[in-house]
C-alpha cells in the first residue's frame, strides 16, 4: 500500500469514532445556581453531586451541569434565566438563593426548578402548598428563618447577662431582613431583650456595622442568614475578636471560621437533598408530584476557642446539648 492510501485509511479510521460521538444525544443540562461564592462552595457542590449520584447520575457521564455561583449577588439574573429557558435546560436547581429561585419562577412555566430556600416557599408564592406543589417548582425548605427564635435563645443561654442584642440584616437580601425583623422582635420581647437592625449589603457596610457598635453597645449580636454573609465569615470572625462581642450565626460555616456559634438546618444535607430532587427530575418525575421537603436535620455547633477570647463560661448544660464543640 502506498503511503498516501494509508494516510487516507488511517485518517478515515481516526474520522470515524468522532462521526459516531457527535451523532450521540447530548447531555441533560442541570444549571446550578447558588447563592454562595466559587471558593464558598466547593464541598457543598460535592454533595450536591453525591445527590446527583444517588439517582444514578454522575456529571460528565449522563448529566452536565452548568455552574452558577452568585455570591450573594444578583446581577444579570433575568438574562441568565432566560438564556436557560431558550437552551431549554433539564432541570434548573436554586440553592440558598432567593432571588435567582423567582428569576426562575418568573422566567419559565415549563422547565422543572428545584429551589434551596430558608423562607417558607408557599408565602414566597413558589408553590401551591408543600405537600402539592403544582406547576414546575419543588425543593427544600431548610427552615433557618423558622428556627431564627432558637438560634437566638440559644445566644441568650450562651451569654445570659446580654440584654442589648443588635441584629445585622443584608438589604439586598428583602425576604430574609424582614422575617429576621419580625422573628427576632417577637423572640427578643418573650425573653426580655431589646434589639436593634443593622444592616449591611458590602464589605465595608460590615466593617462599619461593627465599628458602630462602640457608638451605641451592644452585648451580642445576632447575624441573619444571608448568603454574602457566609461568603464574609473569616470576616465577621476577625471583626467580632476585634471588638470582643459574641456573635451567633446561621450555620457552622462561621464557627469553622472561628465565628462563637451557630444553630440552623445542615446545609450540606439540604445541597443533597436538591440534587436527588434533581435526578429524580431528569429520570422524569414531575415537580408537582415531588412534595417539598422540610429539613429535620439541625446543628448547634460552639466554638471553645472564639468563646475563651471572648471570655465567656459556657455553662455546662449549654455545652451538652451541642452537637459539636470545636476546641
Amino acid at each position: 500500500m502506498r503511503r498516501r492510501d494509508f494516510l487516507t485509511v488511517l485518517g478515515s479510521a481516526a474520522a470515524w469514532p468522532l462521526a459516531a460521538r457527535a451523532q450521540q444525544p447530548a447531555l441533560p443540562v442541570v444549571a446550578f445556581f447558588t447563592g454562595r461564592s466559587l471558593d464558598d462552595a466547593v464541598r457543598y457542590s460535592t454533595t450536591f453531586r453525591k445527590g446527583l449520584a444517588e439517582t444514578g447520575f454522575i456529571e460528565g457521564q449522563n448529566v452536565s451541569i452548568e455552574y452558577h455561583w452568585l455570591g450573594g449577588r444578583n446581577d444579570d439574573l433575568q438574562t441568565l434565566m432566560a438564556d436557560l429557558v431558550q437552551r431549554r435546560v433539564a432541570v434548573i436547581v436554586t440553592q440558598g438563593a432567593n432571588s435567582a429561585a423567582l428569576a426562575a419562577k418568573a422566567a419559565t412555566t415549563t422547565i422543572p426548578i428545584v429551589f434551596g430556600v430558608g423562607v417558607d416557599p408557599v408565602k414566597m408564592g413558589l408553590v401551591a402548598s408543600l405537600a402539592r406543589p403544582g406547576g414546575n417548582m419543588t425543593g427544600v425548605n431548610f427552615l433557618n428563618q423558622e428556627v431564627a427564635a432558637k438560634r437566638l435563645g440559644l445566644l441568650h443561654d450562651v451569654v445570659p447577662k446580654a440584654t442589648r442584642i443588635a441584629v445585622l440584616v443584608n438589604p439586598t437580601n428583602p425576604l430574609i431582613t424582614d422575617s429576621t425583623q419580625r422573628d427576632i422582635s417577637e423572640a427578643a420581647r418573650a425573653l426580655g431583650l431589646h434589639t436593634r437592625i443593622l444592616k449591611a449589603g458590602t464589605s465595608r457596610e460590615i466593617d462599619t456595622a461593627f465599628a458602630s457598635l462602640g457608638n451605641e453597645p451592644a452585648d451580642a449580636l445576632f447575624v441573619a442568614n444571608d448568603a454574602f454573609f457566609a461568603s464574609r465569615r473569616v470576616q465577621f470572625a476577625i471583626l467580632a475578636t476585634r471588638y470582643l462581642i459574641p456573635v451567633t450565626y446561621s450555620n457552622r460555616d462561621f464557627v469553622e471560621a472561628g465565628g462563637l456559634m451557630s444553630y440552623g438546618s445542615d446545609i450540606s444535607d439540604s445541597y443533597r437533598q436538591v440534587g436527588m430532587y434533581a435526578g429524580r427530575i431528569v429520570k422524569g418525575a414531575k415537580p408537582a408530584d415531588l412534595p417539598v421537603i422540610q429539613s429535620s436535620k439541625f446543628e448547634f455547633v460552639i466554638n471553645m476557642a472564639a468563646a475563651r477570647t471572648l471570655g465567656l463560661t459556657v455553662p455546662g448544660d449549654v455545652l451538652s446539648i451541642a452537637d459539636e464543640v470545636i476546641e
